[in-house]
């Protein structure tokens, strides 16, 4: 065994990036939709619908994505107690997302430069699972198609704009990219946004899309009033406070029934993780590690050559390199493929990756 500190120039940092889809068992697309009637009407029923890609009895059955609708003022969902009037399971999930992304519990949700703010007090939550993926979504592969109300509308195809703005728009230290009516991160018309701006907000780093309801419930046909690109499906949400709407399976019916449609991708979304790496460089030069301890080596009691013609020519066999911090404690081990010949006449460089 030989020893050598390591110089600072033998340490590099480097960073990767890998994605992958978001679904079970590597599926590109989620083309099938389940839900569960426990969850429905268990506790967590008011808050959310899970969706699931196979029947929520098959063993293979697991959660795809959450849907959840938010209101500003508690409409649209039951009262937490009949006699306290605006504190509903809604209004606690927009104060929820309030807090998470816009971190100021005055403000209000906007979408795209052309809303208002005014009418803006609810929106749909797509959370996806957080089992699904290692560390973010990855923009421009946001493709959702939602089915309409109305044969004389059409399937209105959904991607985040990461292809056609420079930069996104920062909620503290979040990325958001405007929702729109497009495909792969780029608009089919002007800037694809709806008759009240944005179809919503596309979240990358907390892994959540928001749809802005009033984009979602105009069932107008685009091209027909204002400068804007397209209409909605005619979503018909509920806002009425303490008559549950049950607008997540609302929304839910316009995904799922998207499945028939001919238009392309029905739910397609990666996930994209950063893996960081250091690679350290082990140099070992021609007059350095000829030598070895092994009791084969070396005698035990003299502590010379046992074989005089490895005196003047030796030859060593390397097999691991080992890693020790200044108090000689081993923090990391790699092991070669096979053994590396080392004698007075070669040198060996060995590139050492460590991931976390």
């Amino acid at each position: 065994m030989g020893f050598k500190q390591f110089d600072p120039e033998d340490f590099v940092v480097s960073a990767d990036t890998v994605t992958s889809t978001v679904w079970s068992n590597q599926s590109v697309t989620l083309n099938n939709y389940f839900t569960s009637s426990i969850q429905r009407e268990g506790s967590s029923g008011p808050y959310y619908l899970n969706v699931f890609q196979t029947a929520s009895d098959d063993s293979t059955s697991a959660v795809q994505l959450a849907i959840a609708y938010a209101n500003k003022n508690g409409g649209g969902g039951l009262r937490f107690d009949s006699s306290v009037s605006g504190r509903t399971a809604t209004r606690s999930i927009y104060g929820q997302y309030r807090t998470l992304i816009l971190e100021d519990e005055l403000s209000s949700f906007k979408w795209g430069p052309t809303s208002t703010g005014s009418n803006d007090n609810d929106f749909y939550v797509l959370s996806i699972e957080r089992a699904r993926y290692k560390e973010k979504l990855l923009p421009g592969s946001f493709n959702l198609v939602l089915s309409s109300s109305q044969d004389n509308i059409g399937a209105l195809h959904l991607t985040d704009d990461s292809g056609y703005v420079s930069l996104p728009t920062y909620y503290g230290t979040q990325r958001a990219y405007n929702v729109i009516s497009g495909s792969d991160g780029s608009p089919h018309n002007g800037n694809g946004y709806s008759y009240t701006g944005s179809y919503g907000l596309f979240l990358p780093d907390i892994s959540t899309i928001l749809l802005n309801a009033n984009a979602l419930d105009d069932s107008s046909v685009p091209g027909t009033s204002g400068i804007d690109n397209g209409a909605g499906i005619g979503l018909s949400t509920s806002v009425i406070e303490n008559t549950n709407g049950d607008n997540p399976s609302k929304l839910y019916v316009h995904i799922s029934s998207s499945s028939g449609n001919s238009g392309g991708e029905i739910f397609q979304l990666n996930s994209q993780e950063t893996i960081t790496s250091d690679y350290v460089f082990v140099r070992a030069r021609n007059a350095e590690f000829n030598y070895s301890e092994n009791p084969s080596y070396i005698s035990g009691s003299t502590g010379e050559v046992i074989y005089n013609y490895f005196i003047n020519n030796p030859q060593t066999y390397a097999t691991t390199v080992g890693m020790y911090n200044d108090s000689n404690e081993l923090l990391a081990v790699a092991k070669l493929s096979r053994p590396l010949v080392k004698d007075f006449t070669k040198e060996a460089l060995i590139r050492v990756k460590l991931d976390f």
